[in-house]
């Protein structure tokens, strides 16, 4: 059934043998999802009507070719470059600081989903993954994760993170999003979201990730699980019938 009433009725979110108590609790549970669904919709629309942000500069970057195990050549890229065909750039601020070996798990997870759906992201924007870690580094790790079909770009040697929150004033790194605007007047500033909140809860970007979302479906929830860089990826099956 669509939102207007119309349609057919929708089928059961649940197989048969279910008794009245579980029934009864899951069309609460239904609710619930559904205002859930309608809060999140508001947020959205509120965010689309934020008035024009702070003026970025329009600083250069370094970047190699899209083969992540070529060691070069590294080039200066401007910010402005980068948006492409689009007015509206989406940068996710890969915590990785440029003395550490390894980029930071979590924010590793979510540019692992990102990897994913990058290519549907870039018919309404671009998008990057810029890291604080050198050029090298960086991209020696995402070869690493497979990081082949997204632009990576290392900040090192300049303000950008500082400039727009993405790292403490000691040096220490801020996994973050951030949105931004090509405007008549230059880069624009439009929204950014830490990991945390402004008033330190985490899960400030979760919705970004499916992993959490997923989990939160388990009967076990999530927990404190938190992710790491030991575990490899599960390998596909080469005999699929199995």
């Amino acid at each position: 059934m669509t939102d207007d009433g119309t349609g057919p009725p929708p089928l059961p979110m649940w197989p048969d043998g279910a008794d009245a108590g579980y029934v009864a609790a899951r069309l609460r549970l239904a609710e619930a999802e559904r205002r859930l669904r309608d809060e999140v919709e508001r947020v959205a629309a509120a965010r689309r009507e934020l008035p024009p942000g702070a003026p970025v500069a329009d600083v250069a970057l370094t970047e190699g070719p899209a083969d992540l195990t070529a060691p070069g050549p590294l080039r200066p890229v401007r910010l402005s470059a980068l948006f492409g065909a689009h007015h509206t750039l989406v940068v996710y601020h890969l915590m990785f600081h440029p003395e550490a070996d390894a980029a930071c798990p979590m924010c590793s997870l979510w540019v692992d989903g990102f990897h994913g759906v990058a290519h549907h992201i870039q018919q309404h924007a671009a998008f990057v993954v810029v890291g604080k870690a050198p050029a090298a580094k960086l991209r020696a790790w995402g070869a690493r994760r497979g990081w082949d079909g997204l632009r990576l770009l290392s900040s090192h040697g300049t303000g950008f993170n500082a400039d727009l929150r993405a790292e403490h004033p000691n040096g220490d790194q801020r996994p973050m999003v951030s949105v931004l605007i090509r405007a008549g007047d230059g880069i624009r500033h439009f929204y950014s979201q830490p990991a945390n909140f402004v008033d330190g809860a985490e899960r400030g970007i979760d919705l970004l990730s499916p992993v959490w979302n997923v989990l939160d479906l388990l009967p076990q929830g999530r927990g404190d699980w938190y992710a790491a860089n030991t575990y490899p990826r599960v390998a596909a099956p080469a005999d699929r019938s199995v």
